[in-house]
């Protein structure tokens, strides 16, 4: 042992056993023992454990960078496809589910008569509408939130549930369910959202669904067309239709006035409720402009009445009255029996929609003959004192003519002929306007034309009729007879009353007008063009007929007295003709008339009334429609403040002594 060394403990070792390994099951003397060195402490072994060896990490970091490099290239591929190639698709399926637009309805202008007093205006009104997204179950937490909601509305609104259903389950953000409805409508309708409302917050905070059928449907503000008259003037006005579009009438006549311009909104909404941080886009709409009639409101309530009752009375197909300013051409009146309320067109007669004394073709009958009896008077070929013999009988051409009663022959003036309605001497007078029957129809139908007959009154009215006027070589044997006296021809009562209108203005004709003006949202008024004039008689002939329509109304003898007004000198012709029924064919029963103008010295207003087919009572024109023309010709003179007449009528002889 080396000094350095320190000393060796001795530890005593473990006895060994005596079967101990490598003791050869004898143990050793103690004195020849050696020490053996104390035994170093081991760790506990474990038989099955394994040293841990550290695998290398390459492999797994390229499988992981592999797999982000793929989902990456998905999604650049993508955002390719969403930001390059399919950009603008998406850009414009998102902003139309996003964004909503619609057209701002114009508010239509008013109708007015001449006074400005309301015949056609426009009140607040309510477009629903219904976003059908909001309808399915994903959204409304109902499975057939379109059924539901339809069965609920439907009788609100008066639809058909299954159109409502159908409105409802298409695909789109937008859908019309009911136009132009009243506040009181949008107002159950809110009521009734609300509830629904209330019931699905309830559902909801209880952990239910929260199912709301009617979130989807919203109101779009608008203007509903009202008449506040109802019926009055309804076949001068017309209607509009459930678009808000002029569809009859001054109405559809002048829609673009009337309608201004729509305007547009469009702004951003989310879940059915507009946003408004969002921006809204709006060009507002232009008002229409506002239209003034030549129509007096008295005036033609007035004639609408008496036609109406006179119609009922007589059991008549219809009626019409027409009143105008024989000075200015305005229309005052225009009357139709049966009308309709343009308001409720559900119960309207068919028949009965459109203005029949514009629409109306008809044969005249002896109202004509005061055409006639121009002709006569300005070619010369007579005067009013002329003696024309009238037998009971007249054979021309293929037929034999009579008068609307039998007679003896009648010893008559000319002024006598117009006055008694004699058709003979109506045949006998315009035959002498020429050398050969030829020459006369020319002539004839020269002045027939320049009184308007078979060309438009100028007013442009919609389904208006020119009536019927042959050319007088195409005139039929029977035709070159019966046209002098108002058979054969035929025409509207608005052409009717502008005759008498063009004798009572000193024979020049000037077309009839219905409007007077428009006034633009600006609020300036703009006058209607001057209408035209034309001389279709001169002055003097003008006077004399004037003079002899007198006799009709004012003598004895005369078919027109129950027109008769008193203070005032009346001047007037009745027509009593044979009517083509446009059902049957051919001639089956009459249409009677009245026209004339008052006061004769001074003329201001023209009356025409003519009745269809009256199977009560009388037929005769004078009979029937002389009351109506008496009735609403005071009334228009009154209306008007019309001084009574300063003079006494020149009583013209309507009859001569043979011999004389």
């Amino acid at each position: 042992m080396s000094p350095k060394e320190p000393p060796r403990r001795r530890v005593p070792g473990p006895a060994r056993p005596r079967n101990a390994i490598g003791g050869q099951g004898r143990p050793r003397p103690a004195a020849r023992r050696r020490p053996s060195p104390a035994p170093r402490a081991r760790a506990p072994r474990n038989r099955t454990a394994r040293p841990l060896r550290l695998g290398s990490p390459r492999p797994r970091l390229r499988l992981v960078s592999v797999a982000l490099t793929l989902v990456m290239l998905v999604f650049v591929v993508r955002l390719l496809q969403v930001q390059a190639i399919d950009a603008n698709a998406y850009a414009a399926k998102a902003k139309e589910n996003r964004y909503l637009s619609y057209t701002i309805s114009a508010e239509r202008g008013e109708i007015t008569d001449r006074s400005g007093i309301a015949l056609a205006t426009s009140v607040d009104a309510y477009d629903i509408t219904a976003d059908p997204s909001m309808f399915t179950p994903e959204f409304s937490k109902a499975p057939d939130a379109p059924r539901q909601a339809a069965a609920l509305l439907a009788p609100i609104l008066g639809a058909d549930a299954a159109e409502l259903t159908a409105k409802l389950s298409k695909k789109g953000r937008y859908t019309v369910l009911a136009r132009r409805q009243t506040p009181q409508v949008w107002n159950q309708i809110r009521d009734l959202k609300s509830v629904f409302a209330e019931k699905a917050a309830k559902d909801k905070a209880a952990g239910g669904p929260g199912a709301n059928v009617l979130a989807g449907v919203f109101q779009e503000s608008t203007t509903k067309r009202v008449y506040p008259n109802g019926g009055l003037a309804a076949g001068i006005l017309g209607y509009v239709n459930a678009e808000g579009k002029g569809a009859g009438g001054l109405e559809s006549q002048l829609d673009k006035e009337l309608a201004g311009e729509d305007g547009k909104i469009k702004y951003a909404q989310s879940g059915g409720r507009r946003v408004p941080t969002a921006g809204t886009k709006e060009v507002p709409a232009v008002a229409g402009s506002d239209i003034e009639l030549t129509i007096d409101r008295d005036i033609q309530w007035a004639a609408q009445q008496a036609i109406t009752d006179q119609v009922k009375k007589s059991k008549a197909d219809r009626g019409y009255v027409v009143v105008q300013n024989s000075r200015t051409g305005e229309v005052l009146a225009m009357a139709n029996a049966p009308g309709f309320d343009p308001n409720d067109l559900s119960q309207a007669d068919a028949a009965s929609l459109g203005n029949a004394a514009l629409q109306d073709a008809y044969e005249p009958g002896s109202t004509s003959k005061v055409m006639s009896m121009a002709a006569v008077l300005e070619e010369g070929v007579a005067t009013p004192a002329t003696h024309v013999t009238v037998p009971n009988r007249l054979h021309r051409g293929d037929r034999l003519f009579k008068d609307d009663i039998d007679h003896p022959t009648w010893y008559l003036t000319l002024n006598g002929v117009l006055a008694k309605s004699s058709n003979i001497g109506t045949i006998l007078a315009t035959g002498e306007l020429g050398r050969t029957q030829a020459q006369a129809n020319k002539v004839l139908y020269s002045y027939l034309r320049k009184f308007g007959i078979g060309s438009p009154t100028g007013l442009g009215y919609p389904g208006e009729t020119p009536g019927i006027l042959a050319k007088p070589e195409d005139w039929s044997t029977s035709q070159q007879y019966t046209i002098p006296f108002g058979q054969g021809l035929s025409l509207n009562a608005m052409q009717a009353a502008s005759i008498y209108s063009t004798i009572a203005n000193g024979g020049v004709r000037i077309e009839p007008t219905l409007v007077r003006g428009t006034k633009g949202p600006d609020g300036h008024f703009k006058a209607a063009p001057a209408p035209e004039r034309s001389r279709v008689v001169s002055e003097k002939t003008a006077k004399t007929l004037a003079t002899m329509l007198e006799s009709v109304v004012g003598d004895e003898e005369g078919t027109g007295t129950k027109a008769k007004i008193p203070g005032y000198r009346v001047a007037g012709k009745t027509g009593t003709a044979n009517r083509v029924d446009p059902v049957r064919g051919g001639y089956h029963g009459y249409t009677a008339s009245f026209a004339g103008f008052a006061p004769a010295d001074d003329p201001q207003i023209t009356v025409y009334c003519a009745i269809q087919n009256p199977t009560k009572g009388s037929y005769f024109g004078g009979q029937i429609c002389g009351p109506i023309y008496k009735r609403v010709m005071e009334f228009a003179l009154k209306t008007l403040q019309t001084p009574p007449s300063g003079s006494g009528s020149a009583r013209l002889p309507v009859s001569f002594q043979p011999g004389e």
